[in-house]
């Protein structure tokens, strides 16, 4: 039984509505007062309440600090959280995402990782959504974290540095390999710490997998919450609530088998028509090097009936940026096509077959429990052929024999 989040962030999500709906979830506000004590950080205030946007009830949380705050460099935040009382997985979780952010922050603006600042209540803001949500996250014992695509918003936004575009240039660094579109959005959907945590707590990304729905949260962000006290409150109300869900479910092993969908599976493919095999071969070797699943050559015809060949590559969403580094670095093409798909897996296992002269690997699918098929594993096969200069095809056909006489 796998216990499995859904974070379903179809208007967007920032540090304080993460928080907002692991509270709408059924976390006790007073749990992540306790854990944030374990910092050596004061002068602020919790609070959260429940609020209606649109047709949606959801939980608004609130920091509001009650004395000044002084700008927090990032090697101040990282030593600030090495050295309180957090648990262990806590504040490898928090260092993590606020890396992010800092590494993303760096580049923009050209400068070393340790001297980048965080300011005044954006630095308290952050520590505080980020920390309570890695305390939280770390109590839920989650076996697989999933989100839907990320959108971000559209806008310009006047800042200490100047106007900038909306998706904010750190936000866009952090997504890289996340899949991310803009929506239909003027205005900032997705914020840098929103970003830092769905991309460093997720495991995959796409549909909403196959699962048994326990409990939802949702939570509220500040676009619709500031609006509901001014004149602009009703004009507000056809608009998409600005709102991040939360579903907290299980998948069992009835559901994992049978319906195992990887649905953040990405196909890269292009087609190539002045590569010899040689080049290709070495080609599809890189790309399984690179961690793709799997990786193949197709014949086709293009203009002119010009033959040529389409390679394909199927990866993960975060192994996107190396998998199209290799196509571009070991071939002549000028752009790869990139398709999300779906796909349903037996789950997978590994035996090793005991022969006369040796043992070999086989792979071996199950459903429901059962053992329904298997293959000889090539390289562990062809390593004892040629240790012991049988044919490959003899230790194939023993590898089948024993494995089906049980004598695993």
């Amino acid at each position: 039984m796998k216990r499995i989040l859904y974070l379903d962030c179809f208007s967007g999500i920032s540090g304080d509505m993460m928080v907002g709906a692991l509270i709408d979830l059924g976390v006790d506000l007073q749990y992540i007062k306790n854990e944030l004590k374990n910092l050596d950080i004061g002068g602020y205030e919790l609070k959260s309440s429940k609020i209606k946007i649109n047709a949606i009830y959801a939980t608004r949380f609130q920091v509001n600090a009650k004395k000044d705050q002084h700008p927090r460099s990032y090697k101040d935040i990282k030593n600030l959280i090495v050295s309180s009382r957090l648990q262990p997985t806590t504040k490898e979780l928090a260092l993590k995402i606020f890396k992010k952010i800092a590494e993303a922050e760096s580049k923009v603006h050209n400068q070393k990782i340790e001297d980048v600042h965080f300011h005044e209540i954006g630095a308290l803001d952050s520590i505080i959504d980020i920390t309570a949500t890695a305390a939280v996250l770390d109590s839920l014992k989650l076996d697989l974290i999933y989100a839907r695509e990320v959108p971000l918003g559209s806008a310009i936004a006047s800042t200490m540095h100047g106007k900038i575009p909306i998706p904010a240039p750190a936000t866009v660094e952090i997504l890289k390999g996340v899949p991310s579109y803009g929506g239909n959005f003027d205005f900032e959907v997705t914020t840098p710490t929103g970003a830092a945590i769905i991309s460093t707590i997720c495991n995959r990304f796409g549909k909403m997998p196959l699962m048994c729905i326990e409990k939802i949260g949702i939570g509220a962000g500040t676009r619709q919450c500031a609006a509901q006290n001014t004149s602009l409150g009703a004009s507000h109300g056809n608009e998409l609530p600005n709102v991040l869900r939360l579903m907290l479910g299980t998948q069992g092993e009835e559901t994992s088998n049978e319906q195992n969908s990887e649905s953040n599976i990405t196909l890269l493919s292009t087609n190539i028509d002045d590569c010899t095999p040689e080049v290709l071969a070495y080609l599809i070797e890189k790309l399984l090097e690179s961690k793709a699943y799997d990786a193949w050559i197709e014949p086709i015809y293009m203009k002119k009936n010009r033959p040529a060949f389409k390679v394909c590559a199927l990866c993960n969403y975060d192994k996107v940026s190396s998998i199209a580094e290799v196509f571009f670095s070991e071939t002549s093409t000028l752009g790869i096509r990139m398709q999300q798909i779906g796909r349903i897996t037996l789950e997978r296992g590994v035996k090793t077959v005991k022969l006369p002269y040796g043992e070999v690997k086989l792979k071996v699918g199950i459903l429901k429990g059962k053992e329904i098929t298997f293959s000889p594993e090539f390289e562990s096969c062809a390593a004892v052929a040629r240790k012991l200069k049988k044919p490959l095809k003899e230790v194939y056909q023993d590898a089948v024999f024993f494995y089906r006489s049980g004598n695993i």
